[in-house]
């Protein structure tokens, strides 16, 4: 005898395949909702941790400008405090330069130089005065150059012939105007460029002039 089934099988298979599907379904989309939630919570998670370390490192950063800053201004202070010493010494060997400069005037101012005066201004010292001959300025000029340790850097302005005196007993010579340095102490012994490996020249290798009755050198 054949038995037929009459009840809506079919119908219920594919209801349950759908329901299964939903839940399926539902249940990937719980697990995506999760694993998004749980990247986005570890990335904000780092995210935030970076930010923190950038904060620490701005504020380091910060700290090291304000230092720096510091340190510029103290450099500024030691500076002008340098400067202000300077000043000081400077001006504390400077009162002794007119003792120098008449000192080495005397000594530096070979026999048949007569000088007529000098006026300072600063470091610039100006001479005036007379000689028998341009050798014995120029024998002046070296002994400025190379002998002197206080005086430097001579510049002769001008050299002319002239007379001294009236009458019978009026010579002719030489008149001549110059320019000299002088040395601050702390300048005194340091070498000046290209002083190494030369000899300033010997005074008096220059032939002598017959005296013409000049008055004797001095300052």
């Amino acid at each position: 005898m054949i038995r037929i089934n009459l009840l809506p099988h079919r119908e219920e298979k594919r209801k349950q395949k759908k329901a299964a599907f939903f839940a399926m379904l539902a249940l990937g989309g719980v697990v995506g909702v999760g694993i998004v939630l749980l990247v986005g919570g570890y990335n904000a998670r780092a995210i935030s941790i970076q930010e923190q370390r950038n904060q620490v490192l701005k504020t380091a950063i910060v700290g090291l400008d304000k230092k720096i800053a510091e340190i510029a201004t103290l450099k500024q202070e030691i500076e002008a405090l340098k400067a202000r010493q300077q000043a000081v010494e400077d001006l504390q060997g400077d009162r002794n330069q007119p003792v120098y400069l008449l000192d080495e005037l005397v000594k530096q101012t070979p026999a048949g130089v007569y000088l007529k005066g000098f006026k300072q201004d600063g470091q610039k010292v100006a001479i005036n005065g007379y000689a028998q001959s341009q050798e014995r300025v120029s024998e002046f000029l070296r002994n400025l150059a190379g002998v002197s340790p206080w005086l430097e850097k001579p510049d002769l302005i001008e050299v002319k012939s002239t007379g001294l005196g009236q009458g019978k007993s009026a010579r002719k010579v030489v008149e001549f105007n110059l320019n000299v340095l002088i040395k601050r102490p702390r300048d005194k012994d340091k070498p000046e460029d290209g002083a190494k490996g030369k000899t300033p020249a010997a005074p008096g290798t220059l032939p002598a002039t017959p005296a013409t009755g000049l008055p004797p050198a001095h300052a």
